[in-house]
């Protein structure tokens, strides 16, 4: 019988269902219940955007001997020690 029944079931026959959710249905619910910043993570985790040239260059750049490393760690050590500062305004011209 079970040879008989191989390949004759339907996408909703496959469906698992938890307390009368599918896990789909669950998994949607749960996506409601997320922060912004949650929901960013999780986009990027489905759907990853390859590394561009200019994301190449600022990795490069914030590696130790990089140009922004020694600024990153300036404004680490500065933050840590609560030294905060006002971002500069834009120069007008």
């Amino acid at each position: 019988m079970v040879g008989l029944m191989r390949g004759a079931l339907t996408a909703s026959d496959r469906k698992v269902t938890v307390w009368g959710m599918t896990k789909v249905e669950e998994i949607k619910a749960e996506i409601d219940k997320l922060s912004f910043q949650e929901r960013c993570e999780l986009n990027a985790l489905l759907h990853p955007l390859p590394d561009d040239e200019w994301d190449k260059q600022m990795r490069a750049d914030a590696e130790p001997g990089g140009k922004l490393h020694k600024l990153m760690l300036e404004a680490e050590a500065e933050a840590k020690a609560g030294q905060w500062r006002d971002f500069p305004k834009p120069r007008r011209k």
